[in-house]
């Protein structure tokens, strides 16, 4: 895929130069009279760039790439002073997946009741999987995150969530109107509803850590018999928090 911006150096006819980001893509520089505020722009857009490719699934359609580009390189800005918002911004990319772990666990809803848990499911039984929605938010440039993160839906309103109770972060289904999760500050205690997006290098399992209490996880039980899914610290004996990610057709 090719990529084409403008560049602004000191030459009076059009040059075109290409930049290799990636093994499918290429960008494409125009360059025109020179201005040091067009070159910083596009230094800063091109590193950018490189960053959120290296994040992004190597599955992806030419059409989800393109949104996850022009996601990541259209800034935010406030209207009142003009700085940069300190918000997690929605990406146009939405995900719909089913999850389950490394003994075939599936994750479903409990019955009559709000919560998650993860079981084994006997056959004709697979249309009890949860399938879930995942949303893509592009972190503030001031976090230290760097990875994907994401929201995590089990209907359009109905999203997982972590809250601090008696010292221990707890997981559970919260209701909360989609249009009002576009754009989520930390001040407003709403990242409580995001997670960071980990693939180890080479791999293709899936963690989800908590982006309000890190180094807090989605778990479930190493046990048959235990159906729990909540949060646990990293390395936590006997629960399991790298998961099978499949997408739905």
């Amino acid at each position: 895929m090719m990529l084409l911006a403008g560049c602004f150096c000191s030459l009076k006819q059009n040059v075109e130069r290409e930049v290799k980001l990636s093994e499918d893509l290429n960008l494409m520089v125009t360059c025109n009279t020179i201005t040091m505020k067009s070159v910083a722009n596009l230094v800063l857009a091109m590193n950018k760039l490189s960053k959120s490719l290296s994040l992004c699934s190597r599955d992806l359609s030419d059409e989800e790439l393109c949104g996850a580009i022009m996601d990541c390189v259209v800034e935010g800005w406030s209207n009142s002073s003009g700085t940069r918002k300190s918000v997690f911004q929605r990406c146009r990319s939405v995900h719909k997946f089913t999850v389950s772990d490394e003994y075939q666990k599936d994750f479903i809803l409990k019955t009559g009741e709000m919560k998650l848990q993860a079981i084994t499911l006997q056959g004709g039984n697979g249309d009890r999987k949860v399938n879930f929605e995942m949303c893509h938010y592009r972190p503030p440039s001031s976090s230290s995150i760097g990875s994907l993160t994401v929201l995590l839906s089990v209907s359009e309103n109905l999203h997982i969530s972590c809250s601090m109770e008696n010292g221990k972060v707890s997981l559970k289904l919260e209701r909360y109107s989609h249009e009002s999760l576009t754009e989520i500050n930390q001040e407003d205690g709403l990242d409580r509803f995001l997670f960071i997006k980990n693939i180890p290098p080479g791999g293709s399992l899936v963690s989800f850590e908590s982006v309000k209490f890190r180094g807090w996880f989605i778990s479930t039980s190493s046990s048959s018999v235990d159906h729990t899914v909540e949060m646990c610290q990293a390395a936590t004996a006997s629960r399991v928090t790298y998961f099978v990610f499949q997408k739905c057709n």
